[in-house]
């Protein structure tokens, strides 16, 4: 399996782009605005998209992604989340008044986008691949992902706070190669950070101190403009892990 980096930012402006992730060729994880940079044919290849929560930054690209590709298609793409996820998408985004609603577009019979619920800790294989949902902590509904090739693991936490679930699953995962987890806000806005159920260098600390695997440690969601301020609080607060940025068009094969 490989993991592209299409956008790992928490906003946007210059290069920066919000979360998504292009596995192997056919798999979105999250669907922000990074999706702009993929090509029209591979924006064709597309067949599956896992959404981890409904916020903007996390969709923004799945409305315009299919409005581009429909015609050209002749199966639809499926849009995998936890059941309160896709209520959302259904009543806020594909409700013909924001977006035409592409589970009926052409027809309800031959649909472009198909609706599929995911579960907590059950895993959806793909060619070979497992991806499974994990819990996360978030002001919506929320989950993070595990994927699996069979010969080792990458786990993305999502938009997550505080989360002693999520590290009763990861520390049981032994072929664990990489973890990627989000930290939105410098430690000068831990306030926000709590309030809005993300994590800041502090927080993350904490939780990183939770965790008790060998992986590589990767740090997404950074803010335009506390990019370099928050990593280096982090480096100041992580002193045995030593995470890294994640960045636009890193590539992790597992």
């Amino acid at each position: 399996m490989k993991l592209r980096v299409l956008g790992c930012s928490g906003g946007i402006g210059g290069n920066l782009r919000t979360t998504s992730f292009l596995l192997d060729h056919d798999v979105l994880i999250d669907a922000g605005t990074g999706v702009s940079e993929l090509s029209l044919a591979e924006l064709c290849a597309i067949d599956h998209i896992f959404v981890t929560h409904s916020h903007l930054d996390h969709i923004a690209c799945i409305p315009m992604l299919l409005d581009s590709v429909w015609t050209l298609r002749q199966q639809p793409i499926t849009i995998y989340a936890i059941g309160e996820t896709l209520e959302i998408l259904k009543q806020h985004i594909f409700n013909w008044k924001i977006w035409p609603d592409f589970s009926e577009i052409p027809s309800a019979q031959h649909p472009s986008m198909l609706y599929q619920s995911i579960e907590l800790g059950k895993t959806v294989v793909l060619n070979g691949r497992n991806i499974t949902a994990i819990p996360a902590n978030h002001v919506v509904p929320a989950v993070g992902y595990h994927l699996d090739s069979g010969a080792a693991s990458l786990v993305f936490s999502g938009d997550t706070t505080t989360n002693n679930a999520l590290w009763k699953v990861v520390n049981k995962i032994d072929n664990l190669r990489y973890l990627i987890i989000e930290s939105a806000f410098s430690n000068s806005e831990k306030d926000l950070a709590v309030l809005s159920k993300h994590l800041c260098p502090s927080m993350l600390s904490m939780e990183l101190a939770k965790f008790k695997r060998e992986a590589e440690v990767f740090i997404t969601h950074l803010k335009p403009g506390e990019l370099e301020q928050t990593m280096q609080e982090i480096k100041e607060s992580v002193r045995d892990i030593r995470p890294q940025m994640l960045l636009n068009n890193q590539e992790f094969e597992f």
